[in-house]
């Protein structure tokens, strides 16, 4: 059987054959391909549904997102309870310097000493207890942003300098109350 068609076009009926059987052998491994993520896509959707409808589905679906809607409340109240305690902090006295020393010359042992306390913006007090034969004075003076309106004494300035400049002297203690 000859066709006047492929004749005039010259084109021979084998090519055509040929063209057909490797466009079936395409086709078919095209369909094993598509076969096998439909396998797959139905494996993991059996494994997601394994054991539930639609509705304890629904449910499941329900119950964790009130779950993550109560962790939600629950980092928001977190953070505002950090933003009073880090408040708190800085009110609270974290810096302290103290400077052992012989007040009088006349006893050995340093037993008196000068003691620094500050909070982050620096305002606290010094203690200075001055230890001789005949008993023990205690003087206390106020400190504003780092400075006294009393002179202060060699020891009492010492103090002051290891409170305000902690972080030269012990660098950890700053980089543990600094905020993430």
């Amino acid at each position: 059987m000859e066709s006047k068609i492929l004749k005039s076009l010259g084109i021979d009926p084998a090519y055509i054959f040929l063209f057909l059987i490797m466009l079936i052998i395409l086709m078919f491994l095209l369909y094993i391909n598509v076969n096998m993520k439909y396998n797959r896509l139905k494996s993991s959707y059996n494994v997601f549904m394994r054991g539930q409808d639609g509705k304890t589905l629904e449910e499941s679906f329900s119950a964790r997102f009130d779950e993550l809607d109560e962790l939600s409340n629950i980092a928001h109240e977190n953070k505002a309870d950090i933003r009073i305690l880090y408040r708190v902090l800085r009110s609270s006295y974290q810096k302290v310097g103290i400077v052992k020393y012989d007040a009088f010359g006349e006893m050995g042992g340093k037993l008196s000493f000068a003691l620094t306390m500050l909070d982050n913006d620096n305002n606290g007090w010094i203690l200075n207890s001055m230890h001789s034969r005949d008993g023990c004075y205690t003087y206390i003076k106020e400190i504003v942003r780092g400075e006294s309106y009393i002179e202060l004494s060699e020891e009492e300035a010492e103090s002051l300098d290891q409170a305000v400049y902690q972080e030269m002297y012990d660098p950890d203690v700053q980089d543990a109350i600094k905020p993430q």
